[in-house]
């Protein structure tokens, strides 16, 4: 993978607490980034990148060991691929060695140390995911949402079929971005290729739910809960309560509830507020549209409840994501 981004240069100095300060930006106050061995430097270091509404991508060159944590704000996954040199890099006490063969998996809330090694020129790719984008993606390949958060493996062999996919996709996502045409700068195509990076991801790399995943869409399911989950697709923006879910599987709420609870993990209607929550959040990003209109319009009656359930679901208020558009 030759040296990418070329194009998008945010930072290059001879004082490290510039390009710190600007790989905070860049990944939108999710990180905050500290030195393990002070600020003293003579040496040039480099920071160029891109971001979007639910990622950012970046390419960091610098000699400087540097401790990266998780703060308030959006949840956020890390996945960090050598490109030139490696990286000595800890997470949770498990050590790895980032290069061109190993990549890191960071989960959200975790923190991460990483010693560029300087026997050559140290350089690697910082792709940042939102949670929310790791869990449509795990919902579309399931059938379900996790019942909680997705946690993978640290260490990813990227030499190996499954790893080497995601590297790939990983590197055509840069050599569009540094294509210079106009159509790879479409937020739409770059969230598709994220989209793909996310999949690959859940499938090649180990993880807490990587069980459910041999399963397939609802295959596991028995017909009242398939039936049970169309019906809310079909009806996120109506009123819906426990008494039609039942009604519209042909059972008892009782009997709906203990399949909700049994399969997924939550209650037919904790179930149907996360994927009213999902709507929207997708709605907010997606239009000019006041976050009260789009809101009232998946059926929401009490602003203030669902700004707390927001934040709940998304770790930010549903402002917070306007912002962002």
């Amino acid at each position: 993978m030759p040296e990418p981004l070329r194009n998008y240069l945010i930072a290059k100095s001879r004082n490290p607490g510039d390009v710190l300060n600007a790989a905070t930006r860049l990944f939108g106050g999710s990180i905050t980034t500290s030195p393990l061995n002070g600020l003293s430097s003579g040496a040039d270091h480099e920071l160029r990148g891109v971001v979007a509404d639910d990622f950012a991508v970046g390419y960091f060159a610098s000699p400087l060991d540097v401790r990266v944590a998780s703060v308030g704000g959006r949840s956020s996954y890390f996945v960090n691929i050598g490109v030139t040199g490696a990286i000595s890099a800890s997470c949770g006490g498990l050590p790895a060695t980032l290069d061109r063969t190993t990549a890191g998996v960071v989960n959200p809330g975790d923190t991460q140390e990483l010693r560029p090694l300087r026997s050559t020129r140290t350089g690697f790719v910082g792709l940042r995911i939102d949670a929310a984008l790791v869990e449509q993606e795990f919902t579309a390949l399931t059938g379900h949402p996790p019942v909680s958060t997705v946690r993978f493996d640290f260490a990813l062999d990227v030499a190996r079929s499954k790893g080497r996919a995601v590297r790939l996709l990983v590197r055509s996502l840069l050599e569009q971005l540094d294509s210079g045409d106009s159509l790879f700068q479409r937020q739409e195509l770059q969230r598709s290729q994220l989209r793909c990076i996310v999949t690959a991801l859940l499938l090649a790399q180990p993880h807490s739910h990587t069980g459910a995943l041999r399963d397939g869409p609802h295959s596991g399911h028995p017909r009242s809960l398939r039936t049970a989950l169309a019906f809310i697709e079909a009806n996120l923006a109506e009123r819906i309560t426990l008494g039609d879910i039942a009604k519209a599987a042909a059972c008892s709420p009782r009997t709906i509830s203990s399949a909700f609870r049994a399969r997924l993990g939550l209650s037919p209607l904790a179930y149907v507020r996360n994927r009213r929550l999902d709507r929207i959040r997708a709605d907010i990003l997606a239009s000019t549209d006041s976050v009260g209109t789009i809101a009232y319009r998946w059926g929401v009656s009490h602003l203030g409840r669902f700004a707390a359930e927001y934040r709940n679901r998304f770790a930010e208020l549903p402002s917070a994501t306007a912002a962002r558009r």
